[in-house]
This record gives C-alpha cells, sequence and structure tokens, in this order.
C-alpha cells in the first residue's frame, strides 16, 4: 500500500494518541473530518491500522520485572515448532515471542512481579513448553527506551 504524506501524519497522531476525536485528528491534520474519517477507514481496511489499545503501566499493576528468555528447541521440526508456538500463545505472562536467527530459536519477553514471580512462571509453564533443550533468562534492569510507535 502506497501512503501519502497525509496518511502518514494521520499515522504519526493516533500513534501518540489513539483516544484522539477524528474532528480534532482533522484539525491536527488539516482535512475536512469527512475526509479524515475515510482515511482512518481505510487505513484499518488495509491493515495498515491492526486495532486501539490502552497501553498499561506495568509497574501499576504489580508486574514491575522485565524478563528476556532465551529458547533453544531440541529440534527445527515444523510440528514442534507449532507446537512450541501454540502453548506459548496460553501463557498470559509472555508479551512477546519472537522466532529468530542466530544462537536461540526464540527469544520471548516476559513480565513479573519480582524474582520469586519469574520462579512461578518458569516452574508452571516455561519448563513444560514442549521441546525445550535450552533456556537462558536474563533480567532487565531499567528500562532505557520503549515505545510502541513505529516510524511512518
Amino acid at each position: 500500500m502506497q501512503l501519502d504524506a497525509t496518511d502518514r501524519r494521520i499515522l504519526q497522531a493516533l500513534q501518540k494518541d489513539g483516544r484522539i476525536s477524528n474532528a480534532d485528528l482533522a484539525e491536527r491534520i488539516n482535512l475536512s473530518a469527512s475526509a479524515c474519517h475515510r482515511r482512518v477507514q481505510r487505513l484499518e481496511a488495509e491493515g495498515v491500522i491492526s486495532g486501539f489499545v490502552a497501553l498499561l503501566n506495568a509497574r501499576k499493576l504489580n508486574r514491575p520485572t522485565t524478563v528476556f528468555v532465551e529458547i533453544t528447541l531440541s529440534g527445527q521440526a515444523d510440528e514442534l515448532l507449532d507446537a512450541f508456538e501454540r502453548a506459548v500463545k496460553l501463557v498470559p505472562d509472555i508479551l512477546e515471542c519472537h522466532l529468530m536467527a542466530g544462537s536461540a530459536d526464540y527469544l520471548l519477553k516476559i513480565v513479573a512481579e519480582d524474582t520469586e514471580d519469574f520462579a512461578r512462571i518458569h516452574r508452571q509453564h516455561l519448563a513444560r513448553l514442549p521441546g525445550v533443550a535450552q533456556m537462558h533468562s536474563s533480567f532487565a534492569l531499567r528500562t532505557v527506551r520503549q515505545t510502541t510507535a513505529i516510524p511512518v
């Protein structure tokens, strides 16, 4: 899909404030409200905008600990990869799971209350994931930069 400068301004504005009214968005990007609405609908219909969410503060929800877990599987068969990915999708503490190139097969981003809570997650979920040969966990000490905004 080809994005013009107006589409890009719409996307930038919505990434900063997904709750902005259509009237305010139209005014901000210098379009009529109806033209702005049509563009947003088109961006949604074409999948450029995949949804709108509330971004929650993990600290306020007592989940201040971020752990990155590198997983190496015992093999690369499609059945094993599929089984692992299906199981990961069922663990609510896992925020992200990425299939990787490099030394590990997968990289998980997990949130926990503290190290004891991570031990629970490890015992109840991670240790039971299918096909895991090796796991390496790294605790984030501080978040330096975090954004959901994609450059447009």
